[in-house]
C-alpha cells in the first residue's frame, strides 16, 4: 500500500498562492469604463494576465486532479509553469491589443498602427520591471511586428482573433505531450470561452 500524505494549508508557499488566486479575485472587481487609450492599456494588461492564469491554472487542475496542490512545493514545476504563464500572457496581449484596436477600427472609426503599437510596447517595458523573461519580451517584440503587419483592421475583431493565444496555452502548459494530445480541443476550447466573456465584457465598458 502506497503512502498517504495529507497536505495543509500552512504547508503550501503563500506567494503561490497569492499568484494563483489574485487574478481570480481581481475579475470580479467592479468595473470601470474605458474612456481612453490609458484606459484600454490597462485594462488589455489586466484582462491578458487574468486569462493566461486561469486558463493555465485550470488546465494544471483538471489534468491533475486532487494533486494540484503538490506542484506549489516542486520547485522544478515551479518554474516550468512559470515560464508558461509569461509566454502565453505574451500572446494573449498579442491577441487583445490587435482584437481591440480593430474593434475601435470597425465601430468607432478610431485606429492608428503606431498606437497599438505603443500600447503593447507599454505593456511590455511594465513586465519587465516584473521579470518577464528577457527571451519572451523578444520573443513577443517580434512576434507582434511579423501580425502588425499582416492585419486586416476592419475584420480582425470578427475572425478568430484569440486563436494564438488558445494555441500558446496548448503549446506551453507543462502536461507531457502525449496528454496534450488527448486534450486539445478542451484545452483550446477552455481559452476561447474564457475570451468570449472578456469580449462580452469589453463591447459594454469600452466608452471612446
Amino acid at each position: 500500500m502506497g503512502i498517504k500524505y495529507k497536505l495543509k494549508l500552512k504547508d503550501l508557499k503563500l506567494e503561490y498562492l497569492v499568484e494563483y488566486f489574485k487574478p481570480i479575485l481581481k475579475f470580479f472587481k467592479p468595473k470601470e469604463k474605458i474612456n481612453n487609450y490609458e484606459d484600454l492599456k490597462n485594462y488589455i494588461q489586466k484582462k491578458s494576465a487574468w486569462i493566461s492564469q486561469v486558463t493555465l491554472y485550470g488546465y494544471l487542475k483538471t489534468r491533475m486532479g486532487a494533486k494540484h496542490v503538490l506542484m506549489f512545493e516542486d520547485e522544478i514545476f515551479l518554474g516550468s509553469i512559470n515560464k508558461a504563464k509569461w509566454n502565453i500572457y505574451s500572446v494573449a496581449l498579442q491577441d487583445f491589443c490587435f482584437y481591440s484596436m480593430s474593434y475601435l477600427k470597425d465601430v468607432y472609426q478610431k485606429h492608428d498602427t503606431e498606437k497599438a503599437k505603443e500600447i503593447f510596447l507599454d505593456i511590455l517595458s511594465n513586465e519587465e520591471k516584473n521579470q518577464m523573461p528577457k527571451e519572451v519580451l523578444e520573443r513577443a517584440k517580434k512576434e507582434f511586428e511579423d501580425r502588425l503587419n499582416k492585419i486586416d483592421w476592419e475584420k480582425h475583431y470578427k475572425d478568430l482573433p484569440f486563436n494564438y493565444s488558445a494555441i500558446a496555452l496548448y503549446e506551453w502548459s507543462p502536461i507531457a505531450e502525449e496528454l496534450k494530445i488527448l486534450d486539445r480541443k478542451i484545452v483550446l476550447n477552455s481559452m476561447i470561452l474564457k475570451w468570449d466573456i472578456i469580449k462580452k465584457e469589453f463591447t459594454q465598458l469600452i466608452n471612446f
